[in-house]
């Protein structure tokens, strides 16, 4: 099994700057990929940002505003996000998918964090 905690949302004004964080932990073999979904009212969950083995991906929304990153060590991912906007106003989920040690590959939620952002 794996967990997954979250850190770093909060409420803040157009402009400024949040970073969230996602821990890993359990019995964790390897770690395929690690990424970011928001969920704002009303809305589908949407991918943010995600690193693959493939590279990294970004929502066009928040290209140039959103970095993702990741520290192999820790199994930790983080947020940086920029410039933020009232529309990046949801719920933020951090989804990992993990091999364990008894070799099972599954996706995993953290229990999401909310980022509001205020004009």
């Amino acid at each position: 099994q794996v967990q997954l905690v979250e850190s770093g949302g909060g409420l803040v004004q157009a402009g400024g700057s949040l970073r969230l964080s996602c821990a890993a932990s359990g019995s964790i073999f390897s770690i395929n990929s690690m990424g970011w979904y928001r969920q704002a009212p009303g809305k589908q969950r949407e991918l943010v940002a995600a690193i693959t083995s493939g590279g990294i991906t970004y929502v066009d929304s928040v290209k140039g505003r959103f970095t993702i990153s990741r520290d192999n060590a820790k199994n930790t991912v983080f947020l940086q996000m920029n410039s933020l906007k009232p529309e990046d106003t949801a719920v933020y989920y951090c989804r990992v998918v993990a091999t364990t040690g008894e070799g099972l590959t599954t996706g995993y939620w953290g229990q999401g964090t909310q980022v509001t952002v205020s004009s």
